[in-house]
């Protein structure tokens, strides 16, 4: 078996989120694009162990989502849609999704460093897979 790549994962979580109609970009915005939407920042994940065998077939990772809107209230609308649309398993070919897991967040906070200002709010959600 093969060993499972993460760019098919992070492509089904695009998928779903631009299904609920968020922009989605993959590790930063363009500069002057405006909000709201979302972005992506994967950790590579890892192969993880099946069995004793030490078959690593199953798959596991951390994907940042960083929701950003032109208030703060935007900021959030876009957390509810994200989460909303990572409510079920994803869909990776050749490999059985497991529903992401929420694990942590962070409150909204308002970035100055751009202009205009924009809110923001990230989440953390791990993701894993096993082949079909």
């Amino acid at each position: 078996m093969a060993v499972p790549q993460v760019l098919p994962h992070i492509d089904a979580v695009t998928a779903a989120l631009t299904g609920a109609q968020l922009t989605v970009y993959l590790g930063g915005a363009p500069q002057s694009v405006a909000p709201p939407y979302a972005v992506l920042y994967p950790s590579p994940g890892a192969p993880v162990r099946a069995s004793l065998a030490d078959d690593r077939v199953n798959y596991q990772a951390v994907v940042q989502i960083t929701c950003v809107g032109a208030t703060a209230e935007q900021a959030l609308n876009v957390c509810d849609r994200a989460r909303a649309a990572l409510d079920g398993p994803l869909a990776v070919a050749g490999r059985t999704a497991w529903r992401p897991e929420a694990l942590d967040g962070q409150p909204v906070q308002r970035d100055d460093d751009v202009t205009p200002p924009v809110y923001y709010s990230a989440a953390r959600w791990r993701l894993r897979s096993t082949p079909s």
